[in-house]
């Protein structure tokens, strides 16, 4: 299953929803059709067939990791999780890699044996590889900030050394770069994939929604629409929210995907793949509410990253954000058809930092936004050489 059916466009997407859903039931139907007589299938055939389409379409089951690891330590809003090869290599840096943190588990990373950043990371020569797995906001967590994530990077990278190659995708790749601008010391080499950096460039679907949701007024940087989210949420931001949220940004998309099922309902690899698919996509996980609003405001709204007014609270007081203060080698990812974070956002970051361009490194993927994480064609072309390149670098 790949994640093409999902990329989002803008807010006039919906304008086409009755040509896409037309034609999604025509050829769903269409290609079943052609199937069935194909196959020359009996009535019995056919209900059996359609009853396996509605199961399979209704199914969720919680995803899982697909790479056994040893759980180093907790927090209350995520895990550190070791997937090394060779623990305590005193030859290399650890890598530490951020998933993305969007109302999903973290397993996109590891989304199946073939596609996992994590097999290609060990493959391609990491052997000290761990990652952080967000865990669901709780009542408990609820009021959890960018300090909080903040002081476990701090504690992570202690534990790992004081000093680690950091790799985040999405989310994970803007709290990365975040990271890197606030302990540059404690970053080596820094790899960022669709990672919104500069959140206004580009044409961003998601940019189209903040502005057509900035409440009841529609007032340039309002987030009331996002406090009223959190607010009906218990103070969390469900993430079934998300998801819904990700789903207008396509709406014949849900439609289109069950039509392909339908069409392919024969095929047990395809299904196979579909349920893993929709497995991770459909099981939700809850954003802590005070982070969610720090991000919208901060980010989103103001996009405070790169203006240099960002400023996150730490032990010792409030800190600010420089990117220019970010000297390390630097890795950028962006795929082609991604409308979530357009490439223009990703490669900002180039625009702000202090990294000599000779150890600047720009990937221009074939691929949407999730199919930049766990598509084979980035994780075999890309990724593994990025990967590489990252175990391949001097630790003194």
């Amino acid at each position: 299953m790949t994640a093409h059916s999902l990329a989002p466009g803008g807010v006039d997407t919906w304008l086409s929803v009755p040509a896409d859903t037309t034609r999604a039931l025509l050829g769903g139907v269409t290609g079943y059709t052609a199937s069935v007589l194909r196959r020359r299938l009996g009535p019995l055939d056919v209900a059996w067939e359609l009853a396996e389409w509605w199961r399979v379409l209704t199914l969720r089951e919680e995803p899982r990791w697909m790479t056994p690891y040893d759980v180093v330590t907790e927090w209350p809003q995520a895990r550190l999780l070791d997937f090394s090869t060779v623990p305590g290599d005193a030859n290399q840096r650890p890598t530490l890699l951020l998933p993305p943190q969007a109302g999903h588990s973290s397993t996109i990373v590891d989304f199946s044996a073939d596609q996992s950043q994590i097999r290609t990371a060990r493959a391609a020569g990491v052997t000290r590889l761990f990652c952080l797995d967000w865990l669901p906001a709780t009542a408990a967590t609820a009021k959890s900030s960018i300090g909080d994530y903040v002081a476990i990077l701090d504690e992570t990278t202690e534990r790992l050394g004081g000093r680690v190659n950091l790799v985040g995708d999405c989310q994970g790749g803007w709290l990365a770069a975040l990271y890197a601008g606030l302990r540059p010391e404690r970053v080596a080499a820094l790899a960022v994939a669709a990672a919104p950096i500069d959140f206004h460039a580009g044409r961003a679907a998601l940019q189209n929604w903040v502005r057509l949701l900035g409440g009841p007024t529609r007032r340039p940087g309002s987030t009331a629409f996002y406090r009223s989210l959190v607010a009906l949420g218990g103070g969390v931001q469900p993430g079934r929210n998300q998801i819904t949220g990700f789903k207008m940004l396509q709406p014949a998309a849900e439609l289109e995907r069950a039509m392909e099922l339908l069409a392919h309902i024969d095929d047990a690899e395809y299904v196979d793949d579909y349920i893993r698919f929709t497995n991770w996509f459909e099981w939700d996980q809850d954003v802590p509410g005070a982070f969610y609003l720090w991000i919208v405001k901060h980010l989103f709204v103001h996009n405070e990253l790169i203006t240099g007014r960002l400023t996150v609270p730490t032990p010792t007081g409030p800190a600010t954000v420089d990117l220019a203060r970010i000297r390390c080698p630097i890795f950028l990812l962006a795929g082609r058809r991604d409308h979530i974070t357009p490439p223009e956002q990703v490669w900002a970051l180039a625009d702000h930092v202090s990294t000599p361009t000779t150890t600047i490194s720009r990937r221009l993927i074939d691929a949407g936004h999730l199919g930049l994480f766990m598509g084979t064609a980035a994780l075999r072309d890309h990724w593994s050489a990025v990967f590489a390149d990252l175990a391949a670098l001097p630790i003194g």
